[in-house]
């Protein structure tokens, strides 16, 4: 086999996650909330809901995948995204407490959503390299992903952006030579409406996948075995041999502390911008130059996956992470974009090198469970370390009066992320040499 891109389930898988990720609406989506009539209270409340339905919903539907087949999930996956995205286009704006409890249902439906897709959808590809004995060309599959994904998303954030302002539509109507009056009323439902097409697509993708011929364990295939049984039964299977595998269990508590420090990050990175005096116009200009690093670093981490050990990647990703977020710290006006820059590649390195090393440790018939622990993992980092930021910043508050309240403690507090970085970073050291580390690897 030449490529393996001429397998049909790598094309397809390529083409659903770029139609699944690339949602329109993401420019815009703190504001979408609140242009529907819910408040910034609201807006924190279905978030926590969004990521408590995915950390349920991850490993039981990893296992499910296992058991059921991976199609069937990302089918399931692609038909709840266009039920949650509909539900919200198409909503009339009136009373604010049945528009709560809609977005609400369209939380949970979004994290179900996640939660089906996350694992079944790279163990499906996966399985199809394996099925023809090619699963060292995964780095290479990985690699196109990632610059699709990029592509996809500097589309998503540049035309969800536009087509959200009124102004901007009415500018470019006027310049085409058909003027037309837009209300932001009417716009708001743009971004959403492109996005539910996306969903469309989505679904129709994943029907045409196939099930690779994956010889399932035994012991939890048995007929007379309800799939649920099975998998709670794979669950624990999956569980305890990522207890009993050093390496995959370090390089899912490593990707646990990297994904969730540079998240939280990247979740407050436009009150960043605005501490380093950038203006808001060129917020949606830097969202997508940070995609662009998508079309660039997949190119160097395969290199470094196939050519170096894991620790070796472990170390170009901590030094860049460290390096970007200590720098951040001071606040450099302007030229502080850099660091920020800098630690948002590192969340790019981390991607890749975490799917290429889980993906060839573990076996076939438990993939997308061991996926799924991966994802759940994340959101209970990312997860405590909203919390404890936010209890911190609580407590930071207290006693300043000040007007820029808020601005002041971000950048007094800022400096917890490198630190705590750093701490969990050696910690996470001394365990896998002191404790995990086999003395012969």
């Amino acid at each position: 086999m030449n490529s393996p891109f001429s397998i049909p389930n790598v094309r397809l898988f390529i083409a659903f996650k770029v139609l699944f990720n690339s949602r329109f609406y993401y420019p815009v989506f703190t504001i979408l909330f609140l242009d529907f009539g819910l408040s910034i209270a609201q807006f924190a409340i279905l978030n926590a809901v969004w990521a408590a339905t995915i950390v349920l919903a991850e490993v039981p539907s990893g296992a499910l995948a296992d058991i059921v087949g991976r199609k069937k999930l990302l089918v399931f996956a692609t038909f709840i995204m266009i039920i949650e995205v509909g539900i919200i286009s198409f909503v009339p704006k009136f009373d604010s407490t049945i528009i709560f409890i809609i977005f609400m249902v369209n939380r949970i439906l979004s994290g179900l959503a996640e939660a089906a897709a996350s694992g079944a959808d790279e163990a499906i590809a996966y399985d199809s390299l394996t099925a023809e004995s090619a699963p060292d060309q995964w780095g290479q599959v990985l690699e196109t992903l990632m610059k699709f994904q990029s592509i996809g998303f500097i589309i998503a954030m540049s035309v969800g952006a536009a087509i959200y302002d009124p102004d901007m539509l009415e500018k470019i109507t006027r310049f085409l030579g058909f003027p037309m009056n837009f209300s932001q009323e009417t716009t708001m439902r743009f971004p959403l409406y492109l996005t539910f097409i996306l969903a469309i697509c989505a679904f129709i993708t994943t029907l045409k996948m196939e099930d690779s011929n994956i010889k399932p364990d035994s012991s939890l295939s048995e007929e007379k075995r309800p799939p649920i049984r099975q998998a709670f039964a794979l669950t624990l299977k999956a569980g305890l041999w990522i207890v009993k595998t050093p390496f995959a269990l370090s390089v899912i508590l490593f990707g646990m502390l990297f994904d969730g420090i540079i998240r939280m990050v990247i979740t407050l990175s436009s009150q960043y911008y605005r501490m380093i005096d950038l203006p808001e116009s060129v917020f949606g200009i830097i969202g997508s130059l940070v995609a662009m690093f998508g079309l660039v670093v997949p190119k160097i981490a395969k290199k470094i996956a196939e050519n170096r050990s894991p620790q070796y990647a472990l170390f170009i990703t901590a030094i860049l992470t460290i390096t970007g977020l200590v720098a951040m710290s001071f606040f450099w006006a302007y030229t502080g974009l850099f660091p920020a820059l800098i630690t948002f590649s590192a969340m790019y390195f981390t991607g890749f090198f975490v799917s290429f090393y889980i993906n060839k440790a573990a076996s076939s018939d438990q993939r997308a469970t061991v996926l799924s622990f991966k994802g759940l993992a994340y959101n209970i980092s990312y997860g405590v370390l909203g919390v404890l930021y936010a209890l911190l910043l609580k407590i930071k508050k207290q006693g300043i009066t000040s007007e820029d309240a808020d601005n002041i403690v971000f950048m007094e507090t800022f400096s917890w992320f490198p630190t705590t970085f750093i701490v969990w970073f050696f910690i996470l050291l001394v365990i896998y040499f002191g404790f995990l580390k086999k003395p012969s690897s």
